[in-house]
């Protein structure tokens, strides 16, 4: 897939892969940290930059062919997704998907692999922006530090 070049005084574009892992989601902190061992998600001026979804229904049937015999019916299982950027290095992204094997309680976790765009904002620009959270009231989620 070719992605699009973009060019912009507002943002950089940068090049990488978006990374999704469905994952019960009891076990979704043990596979953020493993991620977090081998890349510390820096997105701009932050790092531990990912997101976790809702929990939704993940459904699957054993077709006996693995390490689990097989089963008669649809299984459904709570999940959440967890997804986060990596650069486009192909060596620190199978690091990384290694990691997350090593830590995912299935046999054949659901993982996706896109390469994709990100965009980084220009510091300094557009910081009196009235829609930033610092030019306004705090709301609940902006950190104590920031306030």
């Amino acid at each position: 897939m070719t992605l699009p070049e973009l060019d912009s005084d507002r943002f950089v574009a940068e090049k990488g892969f978006r990374i999704i892992v469905q994952v019960p989601e009891s076990c979704a902190q043990r596979i953020a940290d493993a991620i977090l061992v081998e890349d510390a998600l820096k997105y701009g001026d932050y790092d531990c930059v990912a997101f976790k979804t809702a929990p939704g229904v993940q459904q699957f049937r054993s077709l006996g062919s693995g390490r689990n015999p097989a089963t008669e019916r649809v299984v459904e299982v709570p999940c959440v997704e967890l997804s986060f950027f990596l650069s486009g290095d192909e060596t620190e992204a199978t690091r990384v998907l290694k990691a997350i094997y090593s830590s995912h309680p299935y046999e054949e976790p659901v993982v996706f692999v896109e390469p994709c765009l990100r965009t980084l904002h220009v510091r300094g620009m557009d910081e009196d922006n009235p829609n930033r959270f610092w030019n306004g009231d705090a709301e609940y989620w902006v950190p104590r530090e920031h306030r």
